[in-house]
């Protein structure tokens, strides 16, 4: 096996907001965007057969 691809960041951009509706209930809006990153490691692993383990990156 060799390496092809060694990056760390955020992959997906997730936001949730909130809203009270008139009624007093809650809704949640989630929103995700795929980020640079995302679309670098899409393009290198294109058409191989990859073996994928992701780390959580503790802040």
């Amino acid at each position: 096996m060799k390496e092809i691809f060694n990056k760390e960041g955020v992959f997906v951009e997730y936001k949730e907001k909130v809203v009270e509706l008139e009624n007093g209930d809650k809704l949640v809006h989630t929103q995700e965007a795929l980020t640079k990153l995302w679309w670098e490691l899409k393009e290198a692993l294109k058409g191989k057969r990859v073996k994928v383990v992701v780390y959580e990156i503790e802040e």
